[in-house]
């Protein structure tokens, strides 16, 4: 079949050797370009205004590029642990919103201003709400890995190769969609900055927002549509909750990206709480499940 050539070609081990050597060079590389451009703009060779964002004020903010790719591999690993197992793309889900955390504690601490009123920043305000989220995510992140590698294999009422199928169909139709996601959005940021800098627009979108308000809703979508028609291959309830409580964690996630301050990480810590909530749950009413079938077996 054509779709399980494609799944082949994007999503063997091979390929994701070249593409994370790939990103490993383009992240070097973006490293250094962006801190040419800080260099040409604070000597006054270079002109270039990027908002808010300050991206081109301070050396520090050239972390935000490499970090960027890291995060295109994170994205590129979700999918492709996406037909195996939706336990760990959810996994994936949490270790990537992670990233953009850090990603943007990076750009933060060159907008930190330093003065007597410290909490009158915004910039300051969501540096300190990161800081103090990050090491909660990063561990709720382990409890969730942990917990997910102790989940007990409950045997699928149908043949479940012809649902791994449709997950790599899925999979291999995400990523010419990310791919169009990834371009379209950037050239819109890129459009902007140009517009900025000929005084065509006053402002521009959150850097951060980039990407990743589209990535999540299609990612979303995905998830319930995996969910649908998981249906036809188990009537298990306790993982049609567990996958459920997945996909509100996708939700909540999704609506994070309009908060800003100490709600945004707020919600993303109550994101990955609760999908560790559900699979602590899940887990142990598996093992009792497991526990009562021996028993009926050996009777």
């Amino acid at each position: 079949m054509q779709s399980t050539r494609l799944f082949q070609l994007f999503f063997s081990d091979s390929f994701k050797q070249k593409f994370e050597h790939i990103i490993i060079y383009l992240s070097v590389g973006g490293f250094l370009i962006h801190l040419l451009l800080i260099g040409l703009h604070h000597a006054d060779i270079l002109t270039i205004r990027s908002g808010e964002d300050r991206l081109f004020e301070n050396p520090l903010a050239a972390i935000y590029t490499p970090f960027s790719f890291i995060l295109v591999f994170e994205v590129y690993l979700l999918i492709y642990f996406l037909p195996q197992s939706f336990t760990v793309s959810i996994g994936k889900q949490f270790e990537i919103i992670s990233l953009i955390i850090v990603r943007r504690i990076f750009k933060d601490i060159s907008k930190v201003e330093m003065g007597s009123n410290w909490f009158s920043s915004q910039y300051n305000v969501q540096f300190i709400a990161d800081m103090i989220g990050f090491p909660i995510l990063f561990f709720l992140i382990f409890l969730y890995n942990r917990y997910s590698a102790k989940s007990p294999k409950i045997k699928p009422n149908r043949d479940i190769q012809s649902f791994v199928q449709m997950k790599r169909m899925i999979a291999v139709v995400l990523v010419p969609v990310l791919l169009v996601v990834t371009f379209v959005s950037f050239g819109e940021w890129i459009w902007e900055v140009r517009q900025l800098n000929l005084n065509a627009i006053d402002e521009i979108r959150d850097i951060n927002s980039i990407f990743y308000h589209e990535f999540f809703s299609i990612l979303t979508i995905t998830e319930v549509f995996i969910l649908i028609i998981s249906l036809r291959y188990t009537h298990d309830y306790s993982q049609l909750i567990r996958n459920s409580g997945f996909v509100v964690s996708t939700v909540v996630i999704r609506i994070s990206f309009y908060a800003e301050g100490i709600l945004n990480i707020a919600l993303i810590i109550l994101a990955a709480a609760f999908s560790v909530a559900v699979l602590v749950l899940y887990n142990w009413v598996a093992s009792i499940k497991q526990q009562a079938s021996a028993i009926d077996e050996q009777m």
